[in-house]
């Protein structure tokens, strides 16, 4: 069995425990171990708070977009916004100095998940912050695979 859910929220300090939440309470409904879980939502809070705060200006949009999915052994997450996108370096990879005061949540989303991928919007611009987790299942998961 698999679940996704999708959100369109403001771009408000508020979305972000909102979305946390739900993720959480759908990983606990679902089965999986809290640990995984608490990984997940960690990277999910800085994912959501990257796109509160670089996500665009007031006038280009006042929200942004959260999928989840939930399928098999894998849940995958992406946060998508209308921003300016990620500048990036010779090598591909989004600017961040590991000092910097800005840029530390993508490093902690890379160290969180299995695969992570940060790239720019195709159509309308904005950033898109994907990344997914092996699912650990509780033995009394009931979307667990049999």
């Amino acid at each position: 069995m698999s679940i996704w859910w999708s959100l369109h929220l403001r771009r408000e300090a508020a979305s972000v425990p909102l979305a946390r939440r739900l993720l959480l309470g759908t990983m606990e409904t679902a089965g999986v171990d809290p640990d995984v879980s608490y990984e997940l939502s960690v990277a999910l809070s800085e994912a959501c708070a990257n796109a509160v705060e670089h996500g665009g200006d007031a006038e280009a949009s006042e929200e942004y977009r959260v999928t989840a999915y939930l399928d098999g052994e894998t849940c995958r997450i992406e946060v998508a916004d209308a921003g300016p996108g990620f500048a990036r370096s010779a090598a591909g990879r989004p600017v961040a100095a590991a000092d910097a005061e800005h840029g530390r949540g993508l490093r902690l989303i890379e160290e969180l998940a299995d695969h992570v991928y940060f790239g720019n919007g195709s159509v309308r611009g904005g950033a898109v912050v994907s990344f997914d987790k092996i699912v650990k299942w509780r033995p009394d998961a009931p979307l667990a695979l049999a």
